[in-house]
């Protein structure tokens, strides 16, 4: 790979040049990667929604409430490393598809769950589908995407992970006025069926980039060998890179699994109520997205994910940590919770792409990624149990914090990629 200067001059460009320079072929596969990776968010965040309601129908505790995501991030781990091995062999775009269909299908059987055991299992083999997503749609894009843009691209794709947020919060508000809640978590399910729709659309005229089927082609080994990413210079990046990912998820997935139990249960709001405290920290997260990838393209791939690692330790404290009484507060405080969380993301897609040669990037990124996922996820299950304990939710979420901590020191065993030609 060869790198550009640091100092490239990118300031001066169009705010939309990043999506110009995608050509026909590659916004195709933007608006691709985008919707799968906005449903992909939409199936995932219907549990947390209804996670209060599921554990009244089955009357299970906090802990084992928590179990639901941790098995769900466990398991998506497995399918993200899979599908990373897979998109190097038999190609992104098609990668996609399988992915897509494999969480739509599990996310509605969850509602069809009879007990806690089988929606475990049915949450679990649809985490196959929800990890390998992002390993197949971020790689497509980062590889069509200009190097003083991919920051912008790839930020602008995580950022569906905020639509498909927001769209799961408002038909949870629907949903649950319209229903009584023990049949209301069904009906929830049900409509992640939604993501089918998108695979019919993803199969036409998306295709993977010519130096991609080039270099599967023409693999001496085939590509797509794990064995490749724990060899010679590769080694330490796939370390270093995976207890970034850890850090950073599960951090992220204690405040996703636990925000909606925390603001009925520990603030006492209601399902309309919590619904517009989630409006902020969607809003908040959504503009954090675009603005993160903006920042990685101009202030570098590291620091701006060590930047937004600490504000993201800031400003969880304070949110969690506000007084009874001082809702507005914690209202507002949403807005900038929001951002930082996910702003820190938006750096992930272009600077795991740059890490990796193309025969390996699809293994490379989709292992490291969904390492971090499948470690990230013990977080939300930790902070369960300690929620049982003198700490109380607020307290026991703060455990999620440390994981920032250890994202932003494992960034100084790892280079600066930005300007990186993908080669």
């Amino acid at each position: 790979m060869t790198e550009l200067s640091a100092d490239t001059p990118s300031a001066a460009a169009r705010p939309f040049d990043w999506f110009r320079t995608l050509g026909g072929a590659g916004r195709r596969a933007f608006f691709g990667a985008f919707g799968g990776y906005g449903m992909d968010s939409y199936d995932f965040q219907v549990l947390p929604l209804a996670l209060g309601a599921i554990a009244s129908y089955f009357a299970i505790s906090t802990g084992e409430s928590g179990l639901l995501t941790t098995v769900t991030l466990v398991v998506s781990a497995l399918g993200g490393a899979l599908a990373g091995v897979l998109a190097d062999r038999i190609g992104r775009v098609r990668t996609l598809q399988l992915t897509i269909a494999m969480y739509a299908i599990f996310t509605v059987l969850c509602g069809f769950a009879w007990n806690f055991e089988s929606l475990l299992a049915f949450r679990a083999l649809q985490g196959l589908g929800f990890g390998g997503e992002w390993a197949a749609g971020a790689v497509l894009v980062a590889e069509y995407a200009k190097p003083e843009f991919r920051g912008r691209a790839l930020g602008y794709v995580q950022s569906a992970w905020a639509v498909g947020w927001g769209l799961a919060v408002c038909m949870y508000t629907v949903v649950f006025q319209l229903f009584d809640e023990r049949i209301a978590w069904r009906v929830l399910f049900f409509t992640g069926a939604l993501p089918a729709l998108l695979i019919l659309w993803i199969r036409r005229g998306i295709t993977d980039t010519a130096a991609v089927t080039r270099a599967r082609e023409h693999a001496p080994d085939g590509g797509g060998r794990f064995r490749a990413i724990f060899s010679g210079e590769l080694a330490r990046t796939t370390f270093f890179a995976s207890v970034m990912a850890t850090g950073v998820q599960g951090g992220y997935y204690t405040l996703a699994t636990w925000l909606p139990t925390y603001l009925k249960k520990s603030r006492h709001l209601t399902v309309v109520g919590t619904g517009g405290y989630l409006v902020f920290l969607i809003g908040g997260a959504f503009i954090g997205y675009v603005c993160g990838g903006i920042l990685a393209d101009r202030l570098g791939r590291k620091r701006t994910i060590q930047l937004f690692a600490v504000l993201s330790v800031v400003f969880m404290i304070a949110y969690t940590q506000v007084p009874q009484g001082a809702n507005t507060l914690v209202l507002l405080l949403g807005f900038p919770l929001g951002f930082s969380t996910s702003a820190i993301f938006s750096g992930f897609g272009s600077y795991l792409a740059e890490l990796y040669p193309t025969r390996y990037r699809g293994t490379g990124q989709g292992f490291t990624y969904n390492f971090g996922r499948g470690v990230g996820a013990i977080f939300p299950t930790v902070v369960g149990y300690l929620a049982g304990t003198s700490l109380g939710l607020a307290g026991a979420m703060l455990f999620g914090a440390l994981g920032y901590a250890l994202a932003a020191l494992a960034l100084f065993g790892m280079p600066e990629t930005r300007g990186r030609e993908l080669v």
